[in-house]
């Protein structure tokens, strides 16, 4: 059966911004209620080492260090809640939200921290071999590929990332992107050069993931790839057991859509030197609004911002409400 609940603080997702705004409305004593959502801990969960997040001399874990955002969260005061919010009405104040279970609840203010999600090539054949092959996290499913080959897409730091980590377990590791150099920052881009067992298909795009269909055999999934050329347009194909797309994100927003004001790919939009939306009490930090640094401190200095914002409206709204009480 449905219920509704009231919350001070509704923070809608998880990761570093969610998880510092938690910890920071937790201590301002507002008693924040915070909806994970269906990737708890957000990008960081599909990261394996971490060396630029401050206070840790040696590298860590990105599950790791969001397991323990999440405990300090709510070892200091906030109510975390493994569901999904699949509707929010910004009509009237307070706001409402509902989650995947049917239950709503009410929020002076929320917090909008649902980061970015993975992007895909769009090709038709990659939709067919999702979860046979065709895979967005090399964390989550790299274990299912050991001692074979396999290829990443991509060229930034997530490409690297995944290509540096597979190695660790795979034969072999393709890494294809489609110009002749690397958006990767220098180290990473050393590291992955150095590596014996990563290879590079430089000015490559894919053009059709291979594989056995189901019903087709005995072991449905993926074979290998058609590469294309950036070049002259030749196609070539390359046998591996499993691909990795690391292409990028894009905001986890459509909830917002109509709601919100957002820019033309989707990020919602802030007034500047703040996490405000353009809601009044209705707060955006980390990747669902940061398109230029994306970076796990930023996320966090985010959630740490909109819940000073939102406590100072909190006080603004309380006082409005005592002075008409004591009129």
């Amino acid at each position: 059966m449905s219920e509704t609940t009231h919350t001070k603080v509704l923070i809608i997702g998880s990761g570093p911004a969610g998880y510092t705004a938690a910890i920071y409305a937790a201590r301002a004593n507002l008693g924040p209620t915070q909806y994970l959502g269906i990737q708890p801990g957000g990008q960081l969960t599909i990261t394996t080492e971490v060396e630029n997040y401050p206070g840790f001399a040696d590298p860590i874990q990105g599950p790791w260090l969001m397991e323990q955002m999440k405990a300090q969260a709510e070892n200091v005061g906030t109510t975390t809640i493994q569901d999904n919010i699949v509707d929010v009405d910004f009509s009237k104040h307070p706001y409402t939200a509902t989650d995947d279970a049917g239950n709503k609840i009410t929020a002076d203010t929320v917090i909008i921290s649902t980061g970015a999600k993975a992007r895909w090539l769009g090709l038709e054949s990659e939709t067919k071999f999702q979860n046979m092959g065709v895979s967005a996290c090399a964390t989550c499913d790299g274990f299912f590929f050991r001692n074979k080959k396999v290829a990443v897409v991509g060229g930034g730091n997530s490409a690297v990332e995944e290509a540096l980590f597979l190695a660790n377990m795979c034969e072999k590791v393709t890494l294809i992107h489609r110009r002749d150099e690397l958006r990767a920052e220098r180290i990473m881009q050393e590291r992955l050069f150095k590596h014996p067992k990563i290879e590079i298909k430089w000015d490559s795009t894919v053009d059709e993931i291979l594989g056995v269909e189901v019903g087709q055999g005995d072991t449905p999934g993926v074979t290998g790839v058609r590469l294309k050329s950036t070049k002259d347009g030749s196609t070539s194909e390359l046998d591996i057991d499993g691909i990795f797309i690391a292409i990028g994100h894009d905001p986890a927003t459509e909830l917002f859509k109509g709601k919100l004001d957002m820019d033309d790919e989707g990020y919602l939009i802030t007034t500047p030197d703040s996490t405000a939306t353009s809601l009044p009490g209705v707060y955006a930090a980390g990747d669902v609004k940061d398109k230029t640094y994306r970076q796990a401190i930023t996320a966090a200095g985010m959630g740490c911002m909109a819940a000073l914002e939102a406590d100072k409206f909190i006080a603004n709204l309380e006082a409005e409400e005592g002075s008409e009480e004591a009129a």
